[in-house]
C-alpha cells in the first residue's frame, strides 16, 4: 500500500530541515558552481538520510561539469583529492566535511566485470537511473528550494517512507550491471530496516551466482557493514532466504540443514541468530565486529560433526575445533585483516570451554587456564558464552547464568591475589640455562613449558621452590648437571 501523502510530506519537511543544517557546506559549493554556469545536486545516501532525519557525515554531489572543471571550481575551498578522477569524481573538504563531486554518468557495463566503462551523461535523471535503489536515486538541486527540493524520477521518496528497496530499472538489469548490488540490498536491509520488494527478492534468488565475479575485498566490506548494522539479523535472513549466502558465507547457510530427523535438536541457524541478537545486547561501546562475527560463526562446525548416538540423540563432538578452522579459512578467503581472523577463530574455538567446568566448582588451576587461553579476548569470551544460552527452560537458563556469574567472581577473586593477565613461568629462559648449564635450544623450551604448567596448576612459586622444581624435572629427563 502506498504511503499516505501526509507521511511523504512530513519526510520532505524533515529533509529540508536536515539539508539546511548542512547549508554551511552546500551553499559555498552551490555559489561557485552557479558562478561557473554549472548545475550541482546533492545526491544518493545523504538525500535518503535527510528524508529519514539522519545526519550524514560525508556528502555526495553530482554535476554537469567535467572532472577537470570541477577541480578548478573547488580547489580554493579546501584540500582536494582525485582518487576517483578516472570515474569523474573529485573530492574536497569544506568546513571539515568530506564532499565528493561526480560528473553526471550514464555508464555501460561489461558482463564479465562489475567495473563500468565510464560514460558521462547530460542530465541528472539519467545519472539517477544508474543508481542501485530508488531510495538512493534522488537528488536535491542546490541551492535548496524549499518549495520543490527533491528531484525524484523513480518515486524514491515514497519508498523511503514505506521502507522498501526497489531498483530504478528492472532488477535483473541492475544486478547484471553490478552484482554487488544484491549484497547491498541485504546490507541496506540491515542498516535501515527496509524490506526488498518481491521482484528484487526474486532477481537475487535467480542471479546469486553473478556475485562470483565480485572481488573478495568488496564482498568483505559489504559484510562488515551488514554485520555491524543496527539490524544484522534482517540482512542475514535475506541472504539465506534468497540463497545469496552460498556465494559469500556458505557455512552460515548450511546451518539451516542441521536438524535431526526426529526434530529433537533445535535449528542451529535459528539458534545462531538468537546468539547474535543476545551478543549485540551485551555490547557497551557500539558495534563489535569481532564479537558479532564470532556469534555468527560459532557453530558453523556443527554440520560437519553431526552424528546420531546409539540412544538417538544428536551430537556435535569437537565442533568448536572444526568450526575454528572453518572460520579461519572463510575469513582469510574474504581478506579480513589477520588480527580479526585470529581473534574470531580463537573465540569460536573457546566458546564451549566454560561448559566443561559448568557442572562443578572452578579450581584455581581451571580459572588460570581459562584466563590465559582467552588472553585479551576474555571480555568478549564472557559475552559470547553468555549469549550462547538460548534455552527456553527458565530454570536451566538461570542455572547457566549463575554458573557463569560464579566463574567471573572466581576470576575476580584470583585476580586480586595474582596477576592473571601476566601468567609466566617463575623462571625465565636465561635463568633456566644458568641453573641447568645448558645452551639455547629445544630443551630450554621444554623446561619453560614445564614451569608454565606448574604455574598454572599451583600459582606463583617462591624462587627457591621454582629452582627445585626445575632440577627435579631436569633429573627426570636425565639432563641435570648438578
Amino acid at each position: 500500500m502506498p504511503p499516505e501523502a501526509a507521511d511523504v510530506a512530513a519526510a520532505a519537511r524533515r529533509a529540508v530541515r536536515e539539508l539546511l543544517r548542512v547549508s554551511g557546506t552546500t551553499d559555498p559549493l552551490a555559489r561557485r558552481f552557479g558562478v561557473a554556469g554549472r548545475r550541482l545536486y546533492l545526491v544518493g545516501g545523504p538525500v535518503r538520510d535527510a528524508l529519514l532525519g539522519r545526519p550524514s557525515t560525508d556528502l555526495d554531489f553530482t554535476t554537469d561539469a567535467r572532472p577537470e572543471e570541477i577541480l578548478d571550481i573547488v580547489e580554493s575551498l579546501g584540500p582536494t583529492w582525485t582518487t576517483g578522477f578516472e570515474y569523474g569524481t573529485v573530492g574536497v573538504q569544506v568546513g571539515g566535511v568530506a564532499c565528493e563531486i561526480t560528473t553526471f554518468r550514464s555508464d555501460a557495463y561489461d558482463p564479465s566485470s562489475r567495473k563500468p566503462a565510464v560514460e558521462y551523461g547530460s542530465t541528472v535523471e539519467a545519472d539517477l537511473s544508474r543508481r542501485d535503489f530508488t531510495v538512493n536515486a534522488m537528488a536535491v538541486a542546490l541551492p535548496v528550494d524549499a518549495a520543490q527540493p527533491i528531484v525524484d524520477p523513480f518515486n524514491g521518496l515514497q519508498d523511503v517512507v514505506a521502507g522498501l528497496l526497489r531498483t530504478p530499472v528492472a532488477p535483473e538489469q541492475s544486478f547484471d550491471d553490478d552484482p554487488l548490488r544484491m549484497l547491498r540490498a541485504a546490507r541496506f536491509t540491515a542498516q535501515l530496516g527496509f524490506e526488498v520488494v518481491p521482484e528484487v527478492f526474486d532477481a537475487i534468488r535467480a542471479m546469486g551466482d553473478r556475485l562470483d565475479i565480485v572481488s573478495a575485498e568488496r564482498i568483505r566490506d559489504e559484510l562488515i557493514k551488514l554485520v555491524c548494522a543496527p539490524y544484522p539479523r534482517r540482512g542475514l535472513e535475506l541472504l539465506v532466504a534468497t540463497g545469496l549466502v552460498e556465494h559469500c558465507l556458505p557455512e552460515v547457510g548450511r546451518l539451516t540443514e542441521t536438524v535431526d530427523e526426529h526434530r529433537r535438536h533445535k535449528d542451529v541457524y535459528a539458534h545462531t541468530l538468537t546468539v547474535l541478537d543476545q551478543a549485540i545486547a551485551l555490547e557497551t561501546d557500539g558495534p563489535d565486529l569481532v564479537l558479532r562475527l564470532a556469534a555468527l560463526l560459532h557453530d558453523i562446525g556443527k554440520p560437519k560433526t553431526r552424528s546420531i548416538e546409539p540412544d538417538g540423540k544428536v551430537s556435535f563432538h569437537h565442533h568448536e575445533v572444526v568450526g575454528a578452522d572453518m572460520t579461519r579459512r572463510r575469513l582469510t578467503e574474504l581478506r579480513f585483516p589477520k588480527d580479526v581472523v585470529d581473534d574470531v577463530s580463537r573465540l569460536v574455538e573457546l566458546h564451549l570451554r566454560f561448559h566443561g567446568y559448568s557442572g562443578g566448582a572452578w579450581t584455581d588451576s581451571a580459572v588460570r587456564r581459562y584466563v590465559r587461553d582467552a588472553g585479551p579476548l576474555l571480555d568478549r569470551l564472557h559475552r559470547l558464552t553468555r549469549s550462547d544460552c538460548t534455552t527456553r527452560n527458565a530454570r536451566k537458563a538461570r542455572a547457566l547464568a549463575e554458573a557463569y556469574d560464579s566463574l567471573e567472581d572466581r576470576i575476580g577473586e584470583l585476580a586480586a591475589e595474582e596477576d592473571l593477565n601476566r601468567i609466566r613461568p617463575d623462571l625465565n629462559g636465561n635463568e633456566i640455562m644458568q641453573e641447568l648449564g645448558i645452551a639455547p635450544g629445544p630443551l630450554v623450551g621444554e623446561a619453560h613449558k614445564h614451569l608454565l604448567e606448574l604455574r598454572l596448576e599451583r600459582g606463583p612459586l617462591a624462587h627457591e621452590e621454582a629452582i627445585a622444581e626445575l632440577h627435579d624435572w631436569a633429573a627426570a629427563q636425565g639432563v641435570d648437571k648438578r
